[in-house]
């Protein structure tokens, strides 16, 4: 009996940094069309990733004061 590996779907990503005020709204990376990078308070509105490791990726590249990581996209965007 063979079992067949069906892959998954990657699963949408991320990228938001940690804020100094603990009552400020999260905010997410929006990459412009340059790649320059933006914040937004609407997830939806922010740049997807198709992993985590993509996110975790692109927050590595971030400067590390901004302490930036990268989160599952479809529970923020739930909870907005």
């Amino acid at each position: 009996m063979s079992v067949e590996y069906t892959p998954q779907a990657p699963r949408l990503a991320l990228v938001t940094r940690a804020e100094i005020h603990p009552h400020a709204p999260p905010a997410y990376l929006c990459l412009s069309e340059s790649g320059a990078p933006n914040w937004t308070t609407d997830p939806r509105n922010a740049t997807a990733f198709e992993s985590m490791r993509e996110a975790a990726r692109m927050a590595l590249r971030l400067p590390a004061v901004l302490r930036a990581y990268g989160l599952p996209r479809d529970p923020e965007v739930s909870l907005h």
